[in-house]
Protein backbone atom coordinates (compact mmCIF):
# COMPACT_ATOMS: atom_id res chain seq x y z
CA UNK A 1 0.00 0.00 0.00
CA UNK A 2 1.27 3.09 -0.74
CA UNK A 3 2.64 5.40 1.81
CA UNK A 4 0.29 8.35 2.99
CA UNK A 5 2.20 11.78 2.63
CA UNK A 6 2.60 13.80 5.59
CA UNK A 7 5.25 16.43 5.62
CA UNK A 8 6.35 19.44 7.90
CA UNK A 9 7.53 22.60 8.04
CA UNK A 10 10.08 22.63 11.46
CA UNK A 11 11.22 26.38 12.06
CA UNK A 12 12.57 27.38 15.19
CA UNK A 13 11.09 29.99 16.83
CA UNK A 14 14.36 32.61 17.48
CA UNK A 15 13.40 35.51 15.06
CA UNK A 16 12.24 36.21 11.49
CA UNK A 17 10.61 34.18 8.90
CA UNK A 18 13.71 34.40 5.85
CA UNK A 19 11.94 33.70 2.47
CA UNK A 20 13.71 30.29 2.25
CA UNK A 21 11.83 29.40 4.90
CA UNK A 22 8.80 30.01 3.96
CA UNK A 23 9.71 28.47 0.32
CA UNK A 24 10.44 25.77 1.99
CA UNK A 25 7.10 25.69 3.88
CA UNK A 26 5.49 26.36 0.33
CA UNK A 27 6.79 23.41 -1.32
CA UNK A 28 6.02 21.11 1.43
CA UNK A 29 2.64 22.33 1.45
CA UNK A 30 2.18 22.09 -2.35
CA UNK A 31 3.66 18.35 -2.47
CA UNK A 32 0.92 17.69 0.46
CA UNK A 33 -2.20 18.84 -1.05
CA UNK A 34 -0.68 17.47 -4.81
CA UNK A 35 -0.75 14.07 -3.14
CA UNK A 36 -3.84 14.40 -0.96
CA UNK A 37 -1.82 14.27 2.26
CA UNK A 38 -0.99 16.70 5.78
CA UNK A 39 0.98 19.38 6.19
CA UNK A 40 2.34 20.11 9.58
CA UNK A 41 3.70 22.58 11.31
CA UNK A 42 6.03 21.91 14.11
CA UNK A 43 8.25 23.99 16.00
CA UNK A 44 11.55 23.15 17.47
CA UNK A 45 11.98 24.99 20.27
CA UNK A 46 14.57 22.70 21.98
CA UNK A 47 17.61 25.36 22.31
CA UNK A 48 15.72 27.26 25.07
CA UNK A 49 18.82 30.01 25.15
CA UNK A 50 17.79 30.99 21.14
CA UNK A 51 14.58 31.21 22.15
CA UNK A 52 12.77 34.68 21.00
CA UNK A 53 9.23 35.67 22.84
CA UNK A 54 6.49 36.12 19.89
CA UNK A 55 8.17 34.27 17.25
CA UNK A 56 6.19 31.63 16.74
CA UNK A 57 3.14 33.57 16.46
CA UNK A 58 5.02 35.75 14.20
CA UNK A 59 5.65 32.32 11.80
CA UNK A 60 2.24 31.34 12.36
CA UNK A 61 1.25 34.72 10.80
CA UNK A 62 3.32 34.66 8.12
CA UNK A 63 2.25 31.39 7.11
CA UNK A 64 -1.66 32.46 7.56
CA UNK A 65 -0.79 35.37 4.89
CA UNK A 66 0.34 33.68 2.58
CA UNK A 67 -2.24 30.72 2.92
CA UNK A 68 -0.37 28.28 3.47
CA UNK A 69 -2.31 26.94 6.31
CA UNK A 70 -0.93 23.88 8.35
CA UNK A 71 -3.70 20.86 8.56
CA UNK A 72 -2.01 20.32 12.07
CA UNK A 73 0.13 22.52 14.03
CA UNK A 74 0.32 24.04 18.03
CA UNK A 75 -2.89 25.90 17.20
CA UNK A 76 -4.69 22.93 15.71
CA UNK A 77 -3.83 19.85 17.08
CA UNK A 78 -4.24 16.85 15.77
CA UNK A 79 -3.39 12.89 16.58
CA UNK A 80 0.25 13.39 16.85
CA UNK A 81 0.36 16.24 19.29
CA UNK A 82 2.33 17.77 21.20
CA UNK A 83 3.65 20.08 18.29
CA UNK A 84 6.42 22.02 20.01
CA UNK A 85 9.82 19.86 20.88
CA UNK A 86 9.79 21.44 24.35
CA UNK A 87 6.73 19.71 25.16
CA UNK A 88 8.13 16.47 23.93
CA UNK A 89 11.13 16.45 25.93
CA UNK A 90 10.41 13.28 28.18
CA UNK A 91 10.29 11.37 24.93
CA UNK A 92 13.55 11.35 23.65
CA UNK A 93 15.64 10.90 26.70
CA UNK A 94 14.63 7.13 26.24
CA UNK A 95 16.01 6.66 22.70
CA UNK A 96 19.61 8.74 23.87
CA UNK A 97 19.73 5.65 26.20
CA UNK A 98 18.52 3.19 23.78
CA UNK A 99 21.66 4.30 21.69
CA UNK A 100 23.75 4.14 24.33
CA UNK A 101 23.07 0.48 25.66
CA UNK A 102 23.42 -0.64 21.64
CA UNK A 103 27.15 1.17 21.45
CA UNK A 104 26.07 3.79 19.38
CA UNK A 105 26.35 6.53 21.57
CA UNK A 106 28.24 7.50 24.72
CA UNK A 107 28.58 10.16 27.27
CA UNK A 108 30.82 12.56 27.07
CA UNK A 109 31.87 14.74 30.41
CA UNK A 110 34.33 16.95 29.07
CA UNK A 111 33.48 21.03 30.56
CA UNK A 112 33.18 23.76 28.39
CA UNK A 113 36.62 24.65 29.67
CA UNK A 114 38.22 21.85 28.26
CA UNK A 115 36.65 22.02 25.04
CA UNK A 116 38.42 25.61 24.98
CA UNK A 117 41.36 24.55 25.18
CA UNK A 118 40.99 21.69 22.74
CA UNK A 119 39.79 23.85 20.37
CA UNK A 120 42.97 26.50 20.79
CA UNK A 121 45.21 23.34 20.93
CA UNK A 122 44.01 21.75 17.80
CA UNK A 123 42.99 23.97 14.85
CA UNK A 124 39.56 23.25 13.36
CA UNK A 125 39.00 20.78 16.60
CA UNK A 126 36.01 18.26 15.87
CA UNK A 127 35.09 15.52 18.65
CA UNK A 128 34.87 12.07 16.69
CA UNK A 129 37.16 9.71 15.52
CA UNK A 130 40.15 11.48 15.80
CA UNK A 131 39.87 12.81 18.62
CA UNK A 132 37.29 11.10 20.92
CA UNK A 133 40.07 8.49 22.62
CA UNK A 134 41.82 11.92 24.07
CA UNK A 135 38.53 12.85 26.02
CA UNK A 136 36.63 12.28 28.91
CA UNK A 137 33.93 10.49 27.70
CA UNK A 138 32.35 6.48 28.77
CA UNK A 139 34.62 5.12 25.82
CA UNK A 140 37.97 6.52 27.79
CA UNK A 141 36.77 6.26 31.30
CA UNK A 142 35.80 2.36 33.06
CA UNK A 143 32.43 1.84 34.18
CA UNK A 144 33.16 2.47 37.68
CA UNK A 145 33.95 6.44 36.79
CA UNK A 146 31.30 6.47 34.25
CA UNK A 147 28.84 5.17 37.00
CA UNK A 148 30.69 7.50 39.86
CA UNK A 149 30.02 10.37 37.72
CA UNK A 150 26.42 9.94 36.28
CA UNK A 151 25.96 9.29 40.62
CA UNK A 152 26.90 12.19 41.45
CA UNK A 153 24.69 14.04 38.55
CA UNK A 154 27.87 15.47 36.47
CA UNK A 155 27.28 17.77 33.80
CA UNK A 156 27.44 15.64 30.21
CA UNK A 157 25.88 15.57 26.97
CA UNK A 158 25.38 12.07 24.73
CA UNK A 159 27.31 12.10 21.57
CA UNK A 160 26.54 9.46 18.17
CA UNK A 161 29.49 7.48 18.15
CA UNK A 162 30.42 7.56 14.62
CA UNK A 163 31.40 4.47 12.48
CA UNK A 164 34.72 3.85 11.44
CA UNK A 165 35.67 3.62 7.53
CA UNK A 166 31.62 3.00 6.76
CA UNK A 167 29.74 5.06 3.48
CA UNK A 168 26.13 6.19 4.42
CA UNK A 169 24.33 6.40 1.26
CA UNK A 170 20.97 7.73 0.48
CA UNK A 171 18.65 8.81 -2.64
CA UNK A 172 17.52 12.28 -2.45
CA UNK A 173 14.57 13.12 -4.53
CA UNK A 174 16.05 15.80 -6.53
CA UNK A 175 19.99 15.16 -6.23
CA UNK A 176 19.66 11.67 -6.80
CA UNK A 177 22.61 9.36 -5.26
CA UNK A 178 24.40 10.86 -2.13
CA UNK A 179 26.84 9.50 0.28
CA UNK A 180 29.19 10.72 3.21
CA UNK A 181 32.43 8.90 4.24
CA UNK A 182 31.70 8.54 8.24
CA UNK A 183 35.38 9.26 9.02
CA UNK A 184 34.81 12.71 8.24
CA UNK A 185 31.18 13.80 10.15
CA UNK A 186 32.24 14.13 13.77
CA UNK A 187 29.91 13.10 17.10
CA UNK A 188 27.09 15.35 17.27
CA UNK A 189 25.53 15.98 20.36
CA UNK A 190 22.11 14.18 20.31
CA UNK A 191 21.51 15.50 24.50
CA UNK A 192 22.40 18.28 26.04
CA UNK A 193 23.15 18.74 29.97
CA UNK A 194 19.97 20.32 30.27
CA UNK A 195 18.22 17.10 29.11
CA UNK A 196 16.99 19.02 26.12
CA UNK A 197 17.62 16.99 22.78
CA UNK A 198 19.51 18.73 19.75
CA UNK A 199 18.23 18.90 16.55
CA UNK A 200 19.70 15.59 15.39
CA UNK A 201 17.83 13.80 17.73
CA UNK A 202 14.46 15.63 17.89
CA UNK A 203 13.86 15.32 14.24
CA UNK A 204 14.73 11.94 13.97
CA UNK A 205 12.13 11.06 17.11
CA UNK A 206 9.33 13.17 16.41
CA UNK A 207 9.50 12.38 12.20
CA UNK A 208 8.69 8.85 13.51
CA UNK A 209 6.50 9.85 16.01
CA UNK A 210 4.20 11.53 13.34
CA UNK A 211 4.65 9.15 10.60
CA UNK A 212 6.44 12.37 8.18
CA UNK A 213 6.65 10.75 4.66
CA UNK A 214 9.20 13.33 3.63
CA UNK A 215 11.60 15.55 4.60
CA UNK A 216 11.80 18.97 2.67
CA UNK A 217 14.49 21.11 3.78
CA UNK A 218 17.26 23.47 2.47
CA UNK A 219 20.46 22.27 1.17
CA UNK A 220 22.57 23.56 3.64
CA UNK A 221 21.41 20.73 6.09
CA UNK A 222 22.86 17.94 3.66
CA UNK A 223 25.72 17.22 5.87
CA UNK A 224 23.57 16.28 8.94
CA UNK A 225 21.80 13.64 6.55
CA UNK A 226 24.39 10.94 7.52
CA UNK A 227 24.21 11.54 11.30
CA UNK A 228 20.37 11.22 11.20
CA UNK A 229 20.41 8.41 8.70
CA UNK A 230 22.17 6.30 11.48
CA UNK A 231 20.01 7.63 13.56
CA UNK A 232 17.20 5.83 11.93
CA UNK A 233 19.03 2.87 11.43
CA UNK A 234 20.61 2.77 15.03
CA UNK A 235 16.89 3.08 16.66
CA UNK A 236 15.63 0.25 14.24
CA UNK A 237 13.16 2.43 12.22
CA UNK A 238 15.10 2.68 8.57
CA UNK A 239 11.93 0.53 7.39
CA UNK A 240 10.11 4.13 8.13
CA UNK A 241 12.52 6.61 7.04
CA UNK A 242 11.01 9.11 5.43
CA UNK A 243 12.16 10.01 1.69
CA UNK A 244 14.83 12.75 1.27
CA UNK A 245 14.22 16.32 -0.29
CA UNK A 246 17.46 18.63 -0.42
CA UNK A 247 16.72 22.15 -1.65
CA UNK A 248 18.51 24.28 -3.49
CA UNK A 249 19.53 27.36 -2.25
CA UNK A 250 18.16 30.91 -2.59
CA UNK A 251 21.78 32.71 -3.18
CA UNK A 252 22.32 36.17 -3.43
CA UNK A 253 22.08 37.88 -6.51
CA UNK A 254 25.45 38.11 -7.28
CA UNK A 255 24.94 34.24 -7.25
CA UNK A 256 27.49 34.20 -4.71
CA UNK A 257 26.49 32.76 -1.61
CA UNK A 258 23.17 32.01 -0.29
CA UNK A 259 20.92 34.90 0.47
CA UNK A 260 21.11 36.69 4.30
CA UNK A 261 19.17 39.25 6.23
CA UNK A 262 22.55 41.18 6.02
CA UNK A 263 22.37 41.30 1.86
CA UNK A 264 18.74 42.30 2.04
CA UNK A 265 19.94 45.36 4.39
CA UNK A 266 22.68 46.00 2.35
CA UNK A 267 20.69 46.20 -1.01
CA UNK A 268 17.73 47.46 0.26
CA UNK A 269 15.06 44.75 0.04
CA UNK A 270 13.12 42.87 2.42
CA UNK A 271 14.39 38.90 2.72
CA UNK A 272 11.16 38.13 5.48
CA UNK A 273 8.17 37.79 4.88
CA UNK A 274 6.65 39.80 7.30
CA UNK A 275 8.09 43.20 9.67
CA UNK A 276 10.21 41.11 12.67
CA UNK A 277 10.95 43.68 15.48
CA UNK A 278 13.21 42.19 18.06
CA UNK A 279 11.87 42.08 21.29
CA UNK A 280 15.31 42.47 23.05
CA UNK A 281 16.64 45.57 21.25
CA UNK A 282 13.66 47.13 19.15
CA UNK A 283 14.78 46.80 15.77
CA UNK A 284 12.87 46.69 13.11
CA UNK A 285 13.42 44.25 10.05
CA UNK A 286 11.16 44.89 7.10
CA UNK A 287 9.27 42.01 5.44
CA UNK A 288 7.59 41.75 1.53
CA UNK A 289 3.78 42.54 3.44
CA UNK A 290 4.71 45.45 4.88
CA UNK A 291 6.94 46.74 1.76
CA UNK A 292 3.46 46.18 -0.58
CA UNK A 293 3.72 42.75 -2.08
CA UNK A 294 0.81 40.70 -2.46
CA UNK A 295 0.61 37.75 -0.93
CA UNK A 296 -0.52 35.84 -3.95
CA UNK A 297 2.77 37.65 -5.54
CA UNK A 298 5.12 36.69 -2.67
CA UNK A 299 3.90 33.07 -2.88
CA UNK A 300 4.26 33.04 -6.44
CA UNK A 301 7.87 34.41 -6.94
CA UNK A 302 9.02 31.91 -4.32
CA UNK A 303 8.20 29.12 -6.24
CA UNK A 304 9.66 30.27 -9.22
CA UNK A 305 12.92 29.90 -7.25
CA UNK A 306 14.10 26.44 -8.38
CA UNK A 307 11.01 25.38 -10.25
CA UNK A 308 9.46 25.91 -12.81
CA UNK A 309 6.62 23.77 -14.54
CA UNK A 310 8.07 23.25 -18.00
CA UNK A 311 6.63 25.93 -20.06
CA UNK A 312 7.36 29.56 -20.34
CA UNK A 313 4.52 30.19 -17.72
CA UNK A 314 5.07 32.59 -14.82
CA UNK A 315 2.19 33.70 -13.08
CA UNK A 316 0.61 31.09 -10.80
CA UNK A 317 -2.13 31.18 -8.27
CA UNK A 318 -1.92 28.85 -5.30
CA UNK A 319 -4.40 26.49 -6.76
CA UNK A 320 -2.30 26.34 -9.97
CA UNK A 321 0.94 25.52 -8.12
CA UNK A 322 -0.41 22.71 -6.22
CA UNK A 323 -2.07 21.43 -9.78
CA UNK A 324 1.20 22.02 -11.65
CA UNK A 325 3.74 20.97 -8.80
CA UNK A 326 6.63 17.86 -9.26
CA UNK A 327 9.41 17.25 -7.47
CA UNK A 328 11.24 16.30 -10.85
CA UNK A 329 10.67 20.19 -11.79
CA UNK A 330 12.76 21.41 -8.81
CA UNK A 331 16.82 22.63 -10.07
CA UNK A 332 19.68 20.77 -8.27
CA UNK A 333 21.12 24.63 -8.68
CA UNK A 334 20.66 27.29 -6.13
CA UNK A 335 18.50 30.71 -7.93
CA UNK A 336 19.73 33.70 -7.64
CA UNK A 337 17.18 36.04 -5.80
CA UNK A 338 16.07 39.15 -7.82
CA UNK A 339 14.33 41.91 -6.32
CA UNK A 340 13.06 43.68 -9.30
CA UNK A 341 11.75 40.29 -11.06
CA UNK A 342 10.43 39.66 -7.67
CA UNK A 343 8.93 43.49 -7.80
CA UNK A 344 7.64 42.42 -11.79
CA UNK A 345 5.60 39.62 -10.29
CA UNK A 346 3.74 42.10 -7.65
CA UNK A 347 2.88 44.28 -10.31
CA UNK A 348 1.58 41.71 -12.29
CA UNK A 349 -0.65 40.31 -9.40
CA UNK A 350 -1.55 43.73 -8.65
CA UNK A 351 -2.46 44.78 -12.50
CA UNK A 352 -5.00 41.42 -12.79
CA UNK A 353 -6.47 41.97 -9.26
CA UNK A 354 -10.12 43.40 -9.55
CA UNK A 355 -10.83 47.03 -7.75
CA UNK A 356 -12.64 45.14 -4.98
CA UNK A 357 -9.74 42.92 -3.88
CA UNK A 358 -7.82 45.86 -3.81
CA UNK A 359 -9.43 48.32 -2.14
CA UNK A 360 -9.40 47.22 1.96
CA UNK A 361 -5.91 47.33 1.14
CA UNK A 362 -5.75 50.54 -0.91
CA UNK A 363 -8.17 51.99 1.95
CA UNK A 364 -5.69 50.94 4.90
CA UNK A 365 -2.46 52.45 3.10
CA UNK A 366 -4.44 55.79 2.79
CA UNK A 367 -5.98 55.62 6.07
CA UNK A 368 -2.08 55.03 7.74
CA UNK A 369 -1.51 58.49 5.87
CA UNK A 370 -4.12 60.08 8.04
CA UNK A 371 -6.73 60.50 4.81
CA UNK A 372 -10.09 58.62 5.68
CA UNK A 373 -12.11 57.37 2.00
CA UNK A 374 -15.43 56.24 2.76
CA UNK A 375 -16.57 56.63 -1.35
CA UNK A 376 -15.99 53.05 -2.16
CA UNK A 377 -16.99 53.17 -5.53
CA UNK A 378 -15.46 56.07 -6.44
CA UNK A 379 -12.14 54.76 -4.61
CA UNK A 380 -12.96 51.76 -6.84
CA UNK A 381 -12.91 53.86 -10.08
CA UNK A 382 -9.51 55.29 -9.18
CA UNK A 383 -7.69 52.02 -8.14
CA UNK A 384 -8.64 50.82 -12.11
CA UNK A 385 -7.45 53.98 -12.86
CA UNK A 386 -3.71 53.89 -11.54
CA UNK A 387 -3.24 49.81 -11.13
CA UNK A 388 -1.60 49.41 -14.06
CA UNK A 389 1.02 52.02 -12.71
CA UNK A 390 2.18 50.28 -9.18
CA UNK A 391 4.61 47.73 -8.30
CA UNK A 392 3.85 47.80 -4.47
CA UNK A 393 0.33 48.22 -2.67
CA UNK A 394 2.09 51.30 -1.15
CA UNK A 395 2.82 52.86 -4.33
CA UNK A 396 -1.23 53.33 -4.65
CA UNK A 397 -0.67 56.37 -2.29
CA UNK A 398 1.62 58.62 -4.15
CA UNK A 399 0.08 57.62 -7.40
CA UNK A 400 -3.32 58.38 -6.94
CA UNK A 401 -3.09 61.07 -3.78
CA UNK A 402 -4.09 63.95 -6.21
CA UNK A 403 -7.32 62.39 -6.43
CA UNK A 404 -8.03 63.06 -2.98
CA UNK A 405 -6.14 66.39 -2.38
CA UNK A 406 -5.07 68.97 -4.29
CA UNK A 407 -1.28 69.29 -5.31
CA UNK A 408 0.24 71.83 -2.77
CA UNK A 409 3.32 72.04 -4.83
CA UNK A 410 4.07 71.83 -8.62
CA UNK A 411 7.32 70.55 -10.65
CA UNK A 412 7.82 74.16 -11.99
CA UNK A 413 11.09 73.40 -14.07
CA UNK A 414 9.34 71.11 -16.46
CA UNK A 415 6.63 74.59 -16.91
CA UNK A 416 8.09 77.76 -16.02
CA UNK A 417 10.91 77.85 -18.99
CA UNK A 418 8.32 77.53 -21.41
CA UNK A 419 5.54 79.33 -19.38
CA UNK A 420 4.02 82.05 -21.70
CA UNK A 421 1.07 84.46 -21.37
CA UNK A 422 -0.69 82.93 -24.22
CA UNK A 423 -0.59 79.42 -22.67
CA UNK A 424 -2.45 81.21 -19.80
CA UNK A 425 -4.90 82.72 -21.96
CA UNK A 426 -5.61 78.80 -23.25
CA UNK A 427 -6.68 77.21 -20.35
CA UNK A 428 -8.20 80.01 -19.07
CA UNK A 429 -10.45 79.34 -21.93
CA UNK A 430 -10.47 75.88 -22.02
CA UNK A 431 -11.72 76.06 -18.28
CA UNK A 432 -14.81 77.52 -19.96
CA UNK A 433 -15.10 74.32 -21.94
CA UNK A 434 -15.06 71.80 -19.13
CA UNK A 435 -18.30 70.67 -18.06
CA UNK A 436 -19.34 67.16 -16.08
CA UNK A 437 -20.84 64.47 -17.84
CA UNK A 438 -18.11 64.47 -20.44
CA UNK A 439 -16.24 61.82 -21.34
CA UNK A 440 -12.01 62.12 -21.67
CA UNK A 441 -12.38 61.43 -25.05
CA UNK A 442 -14.67 64.44 -25.20
CA UNK A 443 -12.59 66.80 -23.17
CA UNK A 444 -9.66 65.54 -25.45
CA UNK A 445 -11.09 66.53 -28.24
CA UNK A 446 -11.80 70.20 -27.23
CA UNK A 447 -8.42 70.58 -26.11
CA UNK A 448 -7.27 69.99 -29.48
CA UNK A 449 -9.68 72.06 -31.11
CA UNK A 450 -8.69 74.81 -29.03
CA UNK A 451 -5.04 74.51 -29.09
CA UNK A 452 -5.61 74.39 -32.50
CA UNK A 453 -7.64 77.78 -32.18
CA UNK A 454 -4.55 79.17 -30.27
CA UNK A 455 -1.82 78.64 -32.42
CA UNK A 456 -0.51 75.79 -30.58
CA UNK A 457 0.30 72.07 -30.90
CA UNK A 458 -1.62 70.16 -28.05
CA UNK A 459 1.60 68.84 -27.21
CA UNK A 460 2.88 71.75 -25.86
CA UNK A 461 0.12 71.75 -23.74
CA UNK A 462 -0.55 68.05 -22.50
CA UNK A 463 2.35 68.21 -19.45
CA UNK A 464 1.31 72.06 -18.34
CA UNK A 465 -2.14 70.34 -17.75
CA UNK A 466 -0.89 67.49 -16.23
CA UNK A 467 1.23 69.16 -13.79
CA UNK A 468 -1.93 71.44 -12.58
CA UNK A 469 -3.90 68.54 -11.82
CA UNK A 470 -1.41 65.74 -10.56
CA UNK A 471 1.66 67.99 -9.27
CA UNK A 472 4.25 66.61 -11.00
CA UNK A 473 4.92 64.27 -14.65
CA UNK A 474 3.12 61.41 -13.29
CA UNK A 475 -0.47 59.92 -13.33
CA UNK A 476 -2.76 58.02 -16.33
CA UNK A 477 -4.01 59.98 -18.91
CA UNK A 478 -4.42 63.60 -18.09
CA UNK A 479 -8.22 63.65 -19.17
CA UNK A 480 -9.21 60.39 -17.87
CA UNK A 481 -7.49 62.00 -14.17
CA UNK A 482 -9.76 65.09 -14.92
CA UNK A 483 -13.08 63.09 -15.75
CA UNK A 484 -12.45 62.05 -11.97
CA UNK A 485 -11.54 64.74 -10.90
CA UNK A 486 -15.00 66.19 -11.96
CA UNK A 487 -15.07 69.93 -13.88
CA UNK A 488 -15.68 71.85 -10.49
CA UNK A 489 -12.07 70.24 -8.94
CA UNK A 490 -10.43 70.17 -12.40
CA UNK A 491 -11.71 73.91 -13.16
CA UNK A 492 -10.13 75.11 -9.88
CA UNK A 493 -6.51 73.65 -10.32
CA UNK A 494 -6.32 74.93 -13.29
CA UNK A 495 -6.95 78.40 -12.23
CA UNK A 496 -5.01 78.08 -9.20
CA UNK A 497 -1.90 76.94 -11.35
CA UNK A 498 -2.07 79.56 -13.79
CA UNK A 499 -1.32 82.16 -10.61
CA UNK A 500 0.98 80.37 -9.44
CA UNK A 501 3.22 79.64 -13.09
CA UNK A 502 2.74 82.96 -14.24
Amino acid sequence: MEKKVRVRFAPSPTGGLHLGGVRTALFNYLFAKKHKGKFILRIEDTDQTRFVEGAEEYIASCLDWCGIVPDESPANEGAFGPYRQSERKATYKQYADQLIEDGYAYYAFDTPEELDAKRKEIPNFTYGLATRGEMRNSLTLNETEVAALLATNTPHVVRIKMPENETVSFTDLIRGHVSFETNLVDDKVLLKADGMPTYHLAVVADDKAMEISHIFRGEEWLPSAPIHILLWRYLGWEDEMPAWVHLPLILKPDGNGKLSKRDGDRLGFPVYAQNWTDPKTGDLTKGFRELGFMPEAFVNLLAMLGWNDGTDQEIFSLSELIDKFSLERISKAGAKFDFEKAKWYNHEWIKNATAEILLPVVKQAFAEHGIALNDDQYLKGIIDLIKDRCNLLTDFVPQSIYFFVAPESYDLDAVKPKWTIEKAKFFEAYALEIVDGLTGLELEEKFKTLAAAHNFKPGELMLPFRIMLVGGKFGPGVFDIAVALGAVETIKRIHKAIITFS
